[in-house]
């Protein structure tokens, strides 16, 4: 037997998306089950494509972190590539190169698609970190501006950086496995 809660008026502090979320709670009547499913590897593929940002999760010094990165999933070589200056970031990642990172497509509470990846961190030099930095800048540009109207690139912000900040380090997460769920209620 399902238990119905019912939830007292709505506050006026409360988000719209927590009302909303309040709302369908309270018509059990009509509200129909919600559940996971998985995302197949296209699916997954798909989301890794039309995405730039995700979480990066890692190890230091025995406890996780995760960070935002900018990321481009070059599919041909089955891995993600991304840059970072020196840090805790890259020390800790060279000390435990297992590493995930999660994208997410939110459109409500109610229906979502999230991606975990698991894969190793591999750092890059000399003419393979520039080999993958230009991956990354073009696909990264192709995404922030497909038709190609605005004059600044990516590079560009990737080189400025270099002069304020020291030389960015090109790095690239091979990636082990994947999964993947959807919610759609």
């Amino acid at each position: 037997m399902m238990q119905v809660i019912l939830i007292p008026e709505k506050p006026s502090y409360l988000s719209p998306a927590t009302r909303a979320t309040q709302a369908a709670m309270k018509t059990p009547n009509t509200l129909e089950p919600t559940t996971l499913h998985e995302l197949d590897s296209e699916q997954i593929r798909e989301i890794l494509r039309n995405h730039y940002v995700g979480s990066l999760a890692f190890i230091s010094h025995r406890h996780p972190y995760v960070l935002p990165i900018t990321y481009y999933y070059d599919e041909p070589a089955n891995c993600l590539i991304s840059y970072s200056m020196e840090g805790q970031k890259i020390e800790a990642m060279r000390k435990n190169p297992a590493v995930s990172l999660g994208v997410y497509e939110m459109e409500s509470p109610m229906q979502w698609k999230s991606v975990l990846v698991h894969g190793r961190f591999e750092e890059l030099h000399q003419i393979d970190a520039k080999a993958y930095l230009h991956r990354f800048t073009e696909g990264i540009r192709k995404k922030i501006d497909p038709k190609g109207s605005r004059a600044h690139t990516c590079i560009e912000d990737f080189s400025s950086r270099a002069h304020t900040l020291g030389i960015p380090l090109v790095y690239r997460i091979k990636i082990a496995d994947w999964t993947g769920m959807y919610r759609k209620g």
